[in-house]
């Protein structure tokens, strides 16, 4: 593996000894409290600073006594899982007036704590900032009123803030997600598969209500993730006579052969006039205006609870990190600063202006400007909804567009989870914009065969929750039967092509590109959406299907761990899948909280399964009961699970004893997650709208002809951005004898979980240090934010 770069900085260089950093979780609680709450701790711990823990959030700092604390290494074992803030949240009506921050002062002082890291909603990050502001007028008092020392005024001189969004309602302005939001997601989304089975077996309307009284965030990203048919929220009420459409599309819906239908209501969706829309209504109206048999079912708190999905345990993990950075970096003029995440990438803004930029949503949407509080919200909402309402909402015949193109859609390799969403997004958006959309069945090899059909709207009702392939998929690649293939799209007249798969993809698409030169029938526009659950592709930071992979193995791996209690000390052993690609293995192991993962990308050898050995040894014989050890399927072709299963084994005599588990294809299975099906829609619709602008500007004396580079494109996530990529570029990029990127954004997670496990190591802090500023322009290409 590549040596880390001479101008890079490395955290070596800042200490924390000397400094004291608190921590508190404020508010209504998120999932995924704990993962940040853990990672502030060790990180601080770390560094050579000492760590508090301040119980019940504002109310614990003014009561103080044992409210406030020290942590150690060990009172964050086992909480990575758990749901919730396991050192509590409370609203403190004290803490607003200037006593009760007088109070919350001496508290600190008395213990040395100058660096506050918050974990909260916009309202607790107001009040820290306030606290901050006072704060040397608060110790001036204390020093009036004799309850400190003069000197002490000089000391702790400043109070540093950095602040942590964690809020089921993603309802905070500068940041992709906040901390809760996908888990919540998760609990609403299974919710949403359960209640679609009965439904259909009674031909039943459902009205579900979730949370977000003034965020429809919830509302909008489960609409898009299920394919419900209507979606209320706040921030766009729908235009007067919304109740005759809704029944007309109800109705429409129905007269297709849908045997149900999915409304989603925010719980403070208002129509025009400000005048609230509760799920009842919605009922009331249905029943009345056609006698559909309806249910409502809220929510409430389920959205709340429930363990942390492995996104918002990666997203608290590395948002703890960055904010103890933050503390370490910060001087008495840095203003306090939130960790954010922007795109795939955390970043540190002043925590006022995304604070008033929030207030200035709820503004424009009491003023009823309604639009531009979309805007405010931020491009991935305002994408969100674009989305939704192309693919939800159908449009009458005549008012389509004709463009006389016909466009193929395929999967290619290996089924990943996410696959069917990205085709039905494909087929409904290309239906709007007036093609002839075409469904190809196993991939190149049915290709070959003409298994090739014409598909509707209608045929891709309900695909948004299938897992696997809905269309089929083979690993076959179109060089041996291009031939076959070339007379297929002649005959089927074929103007395009869209390629939703893993490697074996791209391998695909550079092929047909070269056959450009042999068969004029390949030069038309050519797209690929990478999707493979080993994220091995390159020209792309995350594929579809990874999420619900990792998911998959922090459950599994939270239940392996869980077999363990009450019993001896022991340490698990599990192989994950990948080919030669690490990423299961390296964030999986992140999110589960592992003591080490070996993978291809970082060779290992036996002094170092040794050195793996000893460390957990050391932490066996402490209070740790449970260690975890991830392998990558092809890390090593000799030091194999049984090896290391065999070596754990001996080496631990005594001391611990081991399991081992293959986690096999189970890792592959499975309804996709809400990330999943939002970034396999987002990017599709992306995608289908880039090979419609490539038609038009290819079409030449009656025909498509497109033998560019720029013509044969794969779209993927980089750093901040959904970027088009010609495949052909991307050659220099790839280890193609193991199928591998040659650079991977993710090994710079990689020593985080190791410094979270105890381990001392490097870690490249190069990107972070930044503070930008919230009003800042995103870059275009980020509207389709892969953070959904």
């Amino acid at each position: 593996m590549a040596q880390p770069d001479s101008k890079k900085i490395f955290f070596e260089n800042l200490s924390g000894a000397g400094k004291a950093i608190a921590v508190l979780t404020s508010g209504g609680d998120a999932q995924g409290m704990n993962a940040a709450v853990r990672a502030v701790v060790r990180m601080g711990l770390y560094v050579g600073a000492k760590v508090y823990f301040i119980h019940e959030g504002y109310q614990g700092m003014v009561d103080g006594g044992e409210n406030i604390r020290e942590a150690t290494w060990e009172s964050v074992s086992s909480m990575l899982q758990v749901g919730g803030t396991v050192i509590g949240s409370a609203r403190c009506k004290e803490f607003r007036t200037h006593e009760g921050r007088l109070k919350a002062a001496l508290n600190l002082v008395q213990r040395g704590i100058t660096n506050l890291c918050v974990i909260g909603g916009d309202g607790s990050l107001t009040g820290a900032n306030l606290f901050r502001e006072e704060w040397s007028g608060l110790l001036t008092e204390l020093v009036e009123q004799g309850s400190i020392e003069a000197d002490a005024v000089q000391k702790y001189s400043a109070l540093h803030i950095v602040g942590m969004v964690g809020s089921i309602d993603n309802d905070f302005c500068g940041t992709d997600m906040t901390i809760g939001t996908d888990s919540a997601l998760h609990r609403i989304i299974e919710v949403v598969d359960a209640i679609m089975t009965t439904a259909q077996s009674h031909q039943r309307t459902f009205v579900l209500e979730v949370m977000g009284r003034h965020c429809g965030y919830l509302a909008l990203v489960s609409a898009l993730a299920c394919g419900a048919d209507w979606v209320l929220i706040p921030e766009m009420p729908p235009e007067d006579g919304w109740e005759d459409k809704m029944c007309q599309k109800l109705s429409a819906t129905r007269s297709r052969g849908t045997r149900l239908n999915i409304i989603i209501v925010a719980e403070g969706a208002i129509d025009r006039h400000g005048k609230p829309i509760t799920s009842s209504l919605v009922k009331d109206l249905v029943v009345k205006c056609l006698g559909f048999d309806t249910r409502v079912t809220i929510l409430g708190h389920v959205q709340r609870g429930g363990t942390p999905s492995a996104f918002d345990r990666i997203l608290a993990s590395r948002m703890g990190v960055e904010a103890v950075l933050a503390l370490l970096e910060t001087t008495a003029n840095t203003p306090a600063c939130v960790v954010s995440l922007c795109g795939n990438q955390s970043v540190r803004l002043p925590l006022m202006e995304c604070v008033q930029m929030t207030q200035e949503v709820q503004k424009a949407m009491d003023e009823k400007r309604f639009e531009e509080a979309v805007k405010l919200r931020g491009r991935s909402f305002e994408n969100n909804l674009k989305t939704y309402k192309l693919l939800a909402h159908r449009k009458p015949e005549s008012e389509l567009p004709i463009s006389n193109f016909n466009v193929a859609v395929l999967n290619v390799g290996a089924p990943a989870a996410g696959m069917n969403a990205a085709v039905r997004s494909a087929v409904r958006v290309g239906i709007s914009e007036g093609h002839k959309m075409f469904a190809v069945n196993d991939g190149f090899e049915g290709f070959c065969k003409g298994q090739i059909k014409e598909i509707k709207w209608a045929d891709v009702g309900g695909w948004t929750g299938q897992g696997g392939s809905l269309l089929g998929t083979k690993r076959t690649l179109p060089a041996k039967h291009v031939d076959k293939i070339a007379d297929q799209m002649r005959k089927h007249n074929i103007n395009a092509l869209l390629v939703i798969g893993g490697f074996e993809a791209l391998e695909s698409l550079l092929q047909l590109y070269d056959a450009r030169a042999t068969y004029e029938e390949f030069c038309i526009p050519m797209g690929m959406l990478p999707a493979t659950i080993s994220n091995n592709v390159p020209g792309t930071d995350l594929s579809i299907g990874a999420d619900t992979a990792l998911n998959a193995i922090v459950e599994t791996c939270d239940r392996i761990k869980q077999s363990a209690s009450g019993t001896k000390r022991r340490v698990f052993i599990i192989e994950t899948m990948g080919g030669y690609c690490g990423y299961l293995a390296s964030v999986g192991g992140l999110a589960a909280g592992a003591d080490a993962a070996y993978i291809y990308e970082e060779p290992f050898d036996i002094r170092d399964l040794q050195a793996n050995v000893e460390h957990l040894t050391e932490k066996m014989k402490t209070s740790i009961q449970r260690g975890l050890v991830l392998r990558n399927e092809n890390s090593n072709e000799n030091y194999t699970t049984d090896f290391i299963y065999q070596l754990y084994t001996e080496e631990g005599k005594g001391v611990f004893d081991c399991r081992k588990n293959v986690l096999g294809h189970m890792q592959q299975g499975g309804a996709p997650s809400p990330f999943d099906r939002n970034f396999g829609t987002k990017i599709s619709a992306k995608a289908m709208q880039w090979i419609s602008k490539k038609l038009v500007e290819t079409f030449r004396q009656g025909r498509v002809f497109a033998n560019t580079e720029d013509s044969c494109c794969l779209l993927g996530m980089r750093r901040r951005a959904l970027v088009f990529q010609p495949v052909v570029q991307l050659k220099d990029e790839t280890d193609f004898v193991h199928r591998i990127p040659k650079e991977q954004w993710w090994l710079k997670l990689r020593p985080l979980m190791k410094i979270l496990a105890k381990y001392k190591t490097s870690y490249d802090v190069s990107d972070s240090g930044q503070l930008e500023h919230v009003m800042r322009n995103r870059p275009k290409e980020l509207d389709a934010s892969v953070a959904m």
